[in-house]
Formats: C-alpha cells, structure tokens, sequence
C-alpha cells in the first residue's frame, strides 16, 4: 500500500493509484475483522474473566483504530495527487506519510497487548491446547522487544535479527490459534467448566 508513497515526489508525480486504494480496503478489512474476532470470542472468555475479556476487545479497538488512522493519512495523500495540488503539497504530502508512520507503531504493538490478554485468557480457561496460548505469551515480550528497537533506531547487526526472529512466535500464534478454531474449535468440556 505505501511503496509508491514512500516517493517524495509521489504528490506531484502520475500514474495509478489503484493499489494505494486497495491497499487501503484491505486494511480496513483487517481492522474490522480484528474488532469482530474479540467480540465474537467475548461471550466465552468473558467467563474467565470478564474484565480481560473486555481489555481483549479495548485493545482491539484501539489497534483497528491506528489501522484507520494509517489508511485516512494516506489516502490524503491519494486525494491531494488526485486534486492536482502540485508542488505546494510537497511538504504536507510527506507529514503525511510522517504520520501514517506514527500510527505503524500502534499497529506493531497492539497485537502484543492482544497476545497478553487473550493469551492469558485461553492458558487458564484450557480452551484450546495450551501450547498455542504459551506462543503467545512468549511471542508478546518479544514483539514488544522489536517495537521499542525499531522505534529507538536500534535496528541494526545482531539487535534486528533477534528481535526480528522474535516476531515469529506472534505470527504463529495468530496463525495457529485461528486455524485451530477454525477446524477443532474450543474444547468443549473446557466450556462447561467454565462459570457461568
């Protein structure tokens, strides 16, 4: 989505902008599924705990709101090239893309702050196998890690590659938690234990 806006003279530049715009809907896909994963998971982890439960779907939110920051920030951009602003846009064109970057931050972060919650929320309850909310656990720390390197600048030699490596654990976790649910589902027995 951003490629072509990474150009400096993107603004003041031709060609297509359909992929910024796909890229665009496709993220706002990703936000709304990541708002309605929480609150369909809500009626049963809220048995757990519902106070986390709630923090689960917050923290989502929040992330599904940086995700749409990101996306107005650079269709702006899409929208001040299409106005023909030329050359005086330059500047705002690039505060811009300036800030859709501030909003990344949002979203390499809150899926940490998503793994702790929900991580915790599945490890006690046994409603899935505990290995997969165990790499979520220890993903979150480690994607955190990563965060702060990339924001300090850190991001270089020996630094990048570990914490870059340290990001897998998050991918595996979601990856691994959706298809579980997708194919086996909670563990049943685990739900009826559950208060109610």
């Amino acid at each position: 989505m951003r490629s072509g806006l990474n150009d400096p003279n993107y603004i003041i530049g031709s060609g297509p902008d359909t992929p910024v715009i796909i890229g665009g809907i496709l993220e706002i896909i990703v936000a709304l599924a990541g708002i309605g994963t929480a609150v369909a998971l809500f009626p049963v982890v809220k048995r757990q705990n519902e106070g986390v439960a709630l923090g689960f779907i917050g923290s989502r939110v929040l992330e599904a709101s940086t995700i749409f920051a990101d996306v107005v920030s650079l269709l702006a951009v899409v929208a001040l090239r299409r106005a023909g602003v030329g050359e005086d846009a330059l500047v705002t064109g690039k505060a811009l893309v300036a800030l859709s970057g501030l909003f990344r931050l949002g979203q390499n972060l809150m899926p940490a702050i998503n793994a702790l919650l929900l991580g915790s929320l599945l490890y006690q309850s046994r409603l899935v196998p505990r290995i997969l909310p165990l790499l979520g656990l220890i993903g979150a720390p480690l994607l955190i890690a990563n965060t702060v390197v990339l924001m300090f600048g850190i991001a270089s030699g020996p630094v990048f590659v570990l914490t870059g490596v340290g990001v897998l654990p998050i991918a595996l976790w979601e990856f691994s938690l959706g298809v579980w649910l997708t194919v086996k589902g909670f563990n049943s027995s685990a739900i009826t234990s559950l208060p109610a």
